[in-house]
Formats: structure tokens, C-alpha cells, sequence
């Protein structure tokens, strides 16, 4: 080996050829690798040789040396490559298992699946069969009622408590203020005390009898006055040639010769505006209490600790089986009495469910439920609620609870049938219709929110 590289030193010096391959073979392993300089150089070799031979006049020697050369270059390339060759690289499950010896090569388990690791979380998680992620109407119903509609019961017995105690009070300052003016007993009287409240316990009616003298007041059917309309009514003062203006407490709220609604809710107004002592009235209860000034309606505003509650007050008077209520009006009917069919309802629906179990009752809380938080559906109150499902009811008997969705669905189609007419029938009085206080842009609006709720109605349950 030591001849064979004077021999490289002796020809590098003499031609220049050589001392090029030289260089490029130094150079090599830095330009092509390891490998690739192994095969460059043993083509190279190949190549000086016979350039060598060509060159240079033969010599014993030169040939034996130079054989010997190349069998030593051969075997150092054969070395150099062994050497060099790259480890294959582990794979990474291979890491993760112990290395057998040498002496024992076992065979390799087949490699399982690899697995989800979000179902592995999952599966531990939940140790029992996953809930299911489709849920049926019936059972999207039911969970929206208990999640969104029912009230609990400590909101309900002190909204009812609160609501009593101001009643009670309002109604010791009205007998002390009018001592004349024969004023029923107080009594608060919405979904509340019924049993149908939903979503909130944070609003209630206090209705305020005036007891009129039978034989000096007359009730007559709005059909029958220049109104047309048999939703009011009107109450005409009689018998003024026995019993002259001034014989009855109730003739200061005359106009025209009919007992006004309107008069008696202003002067009721200014009452509770300005007489009643609400900051004492309030510290006594715990609460705070104020008139709402800008409403139209008789309105107080209880602020509680845990809640608010809106009362709102409503003059009433009886007349036989009928419940007349002195609401704010405008044009013709503003000194008219508006008949009120509530109480007509919730008996009705009682009864009904009563007879058959049925779930009228619950398909109203849901759907009042829903009408409460939707934007375009407020409008529609507990007595528009209430009719459709006593109209409905005429025509399907099956109102158990297990057939709630599909009395559910219908209820939506038979509103969007009285919407597209305009008109919504009274269950009791066939001539008045409970949608001729609604503006035409609300009709539409209702509509276009039921309509889209025939297809979907989980939409109107978000």
C-alpha cells in the first residue's frame, strides 16, 4: 500500500492529468457521499490505469506493484462502503417494544389497529350506552318545557304573596279615599293563580269591582251601538226620571249618559300616580315599588330582591255570567268595556282535561312558553293560545300526553290557517274576533315565524 501511494505521489507530479483525478477524488466524498465517492473512485482507478499504461513503457515491477495496488484499492473501497452503510432507521412502533437478543428472534406480533383516542375518551367517560343525539319532537318538547316553561314554586308562592299584600293594601287606600264608591273586594287574577304560568312568575293582573246598583245600570251588546263590534259593551245609566244623576256614587264617571271606562281609569290613575304612598307601602313588604307613569295601563312595577313583577290593573264589572274590563281604548270604543273570557278558559280547559287526561293545558304553557321569547310571536296572548286549543279540541279528541307533538303541530297549522284569514273566532262568541286589535304587519310577521316552524318546529323550541 505504502509503494502503491509513492506511485500515486510520483505520477501526480509528473502529469497533470492526475493530479486532476486526484483532486476530484478528494473532493468526492464531500460532493456525492460516502457511496457515491466508492463508485466514482473505482471507475476513476479504472480509468488511470489505462491512461498509466499508455503513458509509461511497461516495467515488472510497475505491474506487479499496480496489481497489488488495485487488489489493496479494492479491498479498502469494500471496507470504506461497509462501513459507512446507514443503519435502516426503527420505526415507531418497533421503539416502543423491548429489543430481543441476539441468540432468541421471536416473531413480531402483528401490530393492532391504532385506535381513536377521542373514542377512548369518550368510552371511559361514559361508562353506560351513549346518549342518543336525535331526539324525537315529543321528547324535544317535553325537555323544553321542563327546561324553559316550568316556573319553580318558591317564584310562584311569593310573586302570589307580594302580589296579594299590595292588593290588599291598594284596596284599604281606595275605601279610605272613596268611602262613597262601593269597591269590590281586590283579587289578582292571571296565569298565576291558575296554574299555567310559565317561563317567569313576573307578571299578574289585580282586577277592581265596581259593584254597580242592578236597577240602575243597563248592559248592552257593542253590536247593538254605533261601535258594531260585540267584543265591548256598553253601561247605560237608567231610571233617571226616579232616580235623578247624583242617585248613584258611580254617576261621576257619566259621559253622555254611560258609564265611561275611560273616567274611571283616569281618576284611578291620578290615585296611584299621586296619592298612594308607594316608598311606605314598599318598605313594609321588602320590596320597591313604583307606578309606571308613561304606560297606558294601570301599571305598577315591583322590584324584588329575587324578582320583578308587573301588576297591572284593570277596573271590572259583572253582569250576569258576563266579566266586562275597562282597558284603554281610542276612537269609538273609548268609554266601552271590553268583555274578558279568560276565566271562561281556564274552566273550559279544565274541564276538558278533566274528562279525558288530556295535556291542554301543558300544550298551553309550552306554547305560551315559546310566544313569551320569540320576537315576532309576543303578540299572541294567553286567550288567543287558549281558543285555538279549545277550537282544536272540537275536532280531535286524543289529547293525551304521548300524542303532545302531533297536537303541538296542529295547533301551529290551525294558527297559520286563522292568521291567513285575519281572524281568529271567540270559542264563546262566534261574531267577535280576538284579531281585530292586531295590525296587519303583526299578522304577517306571526305568520312568516309559523310558517317556517311547519317544517322545523325545533326552531321555534331554540
Amino acid at each position: 500500500m505504502a509503494e502503491f501511494s509513492q506511485k500515486r505521489g510520483k505520477h501526480r507530479d509528473e502529469d497533470p492529468l492526475s493530479s486532476a483525478v486526484d483532486f476530484l477524488l478528494a473532493n468526492a466524498r464531500l460532493v456525492l457521499g460516502v457511496g457515491g465517492a466508492a463508485v466514482l473512485g473505482i471507475a476513476t482507478l479504472a480509468v488511470k490505469r489505462l491512461i498509466d499504461r499508455a503513458t509509461s513503457p511497461p516495467d515488472k515491477d510497475d505491474v506487479k506493484a499496480e496489481q497489488k495496488s488495485i487488489e489493496e484499492s479494492w479491498q479498502e473501497l469494500s471496507l470504506l462502503t461497509a462501513s459507512t452503510r446507514p443503519r435502516p432507521k426503527q420505526r415507531r412502533e418497533d421503539l416502543s417494544q423491548l429489543q430481543p437478543s441476539s441468540a432468541q428472534a421471536p416473531r413480531a406480533p402483528e401490530a393492532e389497529p391504532p385506535r381513536d383516542p377521542v373514542a377512548m375518551t369518550v368510552s371511559k367517560l361514559s361508562p353506560g350506552p351513549p346518549t342518543p343525539l336525535c331526539l324525537t319532537l315529543q321528547e324535544r318538547l317535553l325537555m323544553y318545557y321542563q327546561n324553559r316553561v316550568v316556573v319553580s314554586e318558591s317564584d310562584i308562592t311569593l310573586a302570589k304573596q307580594l302580589a296579594g299584600d299590595i292588593a290588599c293594601e291598594l284596596q284599604n287606600f281606595l275605601r279610605s279615599k272613596f268611602p262613597e264608591l262601593p269597591f269590590g273586594n281586590l283579587s289578582p287574577s292571571s296565569t298565576l293563580y291558575d296554574g299555567l304560568e310559565a317561563v317567569a312568575a313576573d307578571r299578574t293582573c289585580l282586577l277592581v269591582p265596581l259593584v254597580l246598583e242592578p236597577n240602575l245600570w243597563s248592559f248592552i251588546p257593542g253590536e247593538d251601538t254605533i261601535a258594531n263590534d260585540p267584543y265591548y259593551w256598553v253601561i247605560r245609566r237608567t231610571q233617571l226620571e226616579y232616580f235623578p244623576r247624583g242617585s248613584s256614587p258611580w254617576d261621576r264617571f257619566i259621559v253622555g249618559g254611560y258609564l265611561s271606562s275611560s273616567v274611571v281609569l283616569e281618576v284611578l290613575r291620578k290615585v296611584l300616580v299621586g296619592s298612594v304612598n308607594w316608598p311606605a307601602i314598599g318598605s313594609m313588604l321588602d320590596c320597591l315599588i313604583r307606578p309606571g307613569v308613561v304606560s297606558e295601563e294601570l301599571l305598577l312595577e315591583v322590584h324584588h330582591d329575587q324578582f320583578e313583577l308587573r301588576i297591572i290593573i284593570f277596573p271590572t264589572t259583572e253582569s250576569e255570567d258576563r266579566a266586562l274590563l275597562a282597558k284603554p281604548q281610542e276612537g269609538l270604543l273609548e268609554n266601552l268595556w271590553q268583555q274578558d273570557f279568560y276565566q271562561a278558559e281556564v274552566s273550559k280547559l279544565r274541564e276538558l282535561d278533566g274528562a279525558d287526561s288530556g295535556a291542554r293545558r301543558l300544550c298551553l304553557q309550552l306554547l305560551q312558553g315559546i310566544c313569551r321569547r320569540h320576537p315576532s310571536l309576543n303578540r299572541l296572548s294567553v286567550s288567543h293560545l287558549a281558543q285555538v286549543i279549545l277550537h282544536l279540541s272540537e275536532a280531535e279528541t286524543d289529547w293525551a300526553e304521548d300524542s303532545l307533538a302531533d297536537r303541538f303541530q296542529q295547533v301551529i297549522m290551525e294558527l297559520i290557517g286563522y292568521l291567513e284569514e285575519g281572524s281568529l273566532p271567540c270559542y264563546f262568541n262566534q261574531h267577535i274576533n280576538l284579531f281585530g286589535s292586531l295590525h296587519e304587519e303583526e299578522i304577517d310577521d306571526m305568520g312568516f315565524a309559523l310558517y317556517n316552524a311547519v317544517t322545523a318546529p325545533e326552531l321555534l323550541l331554540s
